[in-house]
């Protein structure tokens, strides 16, 4: 079991490692938002894995392509969100201060796009469904095994992806001035635009292709 967790933490960070749109959506929040909202999408992005992971495990790769319609109509939310997020940071006042309300609010919606933006990522898919099956044998894997892949799964993510939000946040920080803080917002707000266009692109080319 110790060699299937090595096996399996090895090729999970190295999928992790590669930028993807849960990157680029992360890196966006953090810069645009602060550590904290990233760290919320952080969460979300490790649930969206530990649903895939479950999946995976559980065999229901079949229900997974049935429920294929659920998962796309998630990923067309999730990039309109980011779109509408985008838009909000272009627009924003050059500001790093917000009211509790405010941030309470930004951390459910980046929490949530974390899950979306991981749920309808190709790169998670492909990861759970196509290579897992290559490095572990999902068979042998039963209920308290898979209750050790899962926090085995939130510290390999929440290693490889917490130093990209610390850089953003990094790089945001040194920003105080006003001006510096709008052009700060809008690279962030260009960022998460791109990856929203990304992520309902690759929504249209799949709905393209089930027509």
């Amino acid at each position: 079991m110790l060699a299937s967790l090595i096996a399996y933490a090895a090729a999970l960070g190295l999928a992790a490692a590669v930028p993807g749109p849960g990157v680029a959506a992360l890196v966006g929040q953090s810069m645009g938002n602060g550590l904290r909202a990233a760290l919320f999408l952080l969460a979300g992005i490790v649930l969206g894995d530990v649903v895939y992971l479950t999946v995976a495990v559980a065999g229901l790769a079949a229900i997974a392509k049935a429920f294929a319609g659920v998962f796309l109509l998630v990923k067309v939310l999730g990039g309109a969100y980011l779109l509408y997020l985008a838009y909000k940071l272009w627009t924003s006042h050059a500001s790093i201060s917000a009211d509790r309300t405010e941030k309470q609010s930004t951390d459910i919606g980046a929490f949530l796009t974390g899950f979306s933006v991981t749920l309808g990522n190709p790169k998670t898919i492909v990861f759970y469904l196509a290579l897992l099956p290559t490095v572990l044998d999902l068979r042998s894997i039963g209920l308290a095994e898979w209750a050790l892949f899962v926090p085995v799964t939130a510290l390999v993510l929440t290693a490889v992806l917490t130093p990209y939000a610390m850089l953003a946040a990094r790089a945001r920080g040194l920003m105080r001035r006003p001006a510096a803080m709008q052009r700060l917002n809008r690279v962030a707000g260009g960022i998460i635009g791109a990856t929203g266009v990304v992520i309902l692109g690759q929504a249209a080319t799949a709905l393209v292709r089930r027509a």
